[in-house]
């Protein structure tokens, strides 16, 4: 299982998911351009101690491209999502994608997903914190692939 990126707006939310990975074992990838400076220094701040295995991508064509997109499926977390979080079938080898905190995710992460799932919330509400449905997402799919073995 991993934990993808795609052109994150909030160094903070990038720290907690660094943070996040290395807790439960899960490398992360960012899909660049940021929204921020991305720096070797900014990374070793906002990772703080933890050892995350992190891996940049220069863009969407590389992220598609790195071996590491050779297996599993890619598995979108979006508003616009088809199924939800509850009821998808998570396997070991998903990587679970999270579109920016600005502006979602476009049309071209959508086609490219095999699923797109949407973590439910009230009525009225618009959406969560990137690092707060990043921990929801991960341990559900952690949880759900544990139950599939």
């Amino acid at each position: 299982m991993r934990l993808a990126l795609f052109q994150p707006d909030q160094p903070q939310n990038v720290g907690a998911i660094f943070r996040l990975g290395a807790c439960f074992g899960v490398p992360v990838d960012i899909i660049e351009p940021c929204g921020f400076p991305l720096t070797a220094q900014a990374v070793k701040r906002s990772a703080l101690d933890y050892k995350a295995e992190i891996t940049r991508h220069t863009g969407w064509a590389a992220f598609l491209a790195a071996p590491q997109r050779a297996e599993g499926r890619l598995v979108l977390f979006t508003t616009r999502g088809a199924v939800p979080l509850q009821t998808f079938g998570f396997r070991q080898g998903d990587t679970l994608l999270f579109g920016r905190e600005s502006a979602g995710a476009p049309d071209e992460v959508h086609a490219a997903a095999a699923a797109r799932v949407v973590i439910p919330l009230r009525p009225g509400q618009r959406s969560l914190n990137l690092a707060m449905s990043g921990g929801i997402g991960l341990w559900e799919a952690i949880r759900a692939s544990a139950n599939e073995s």
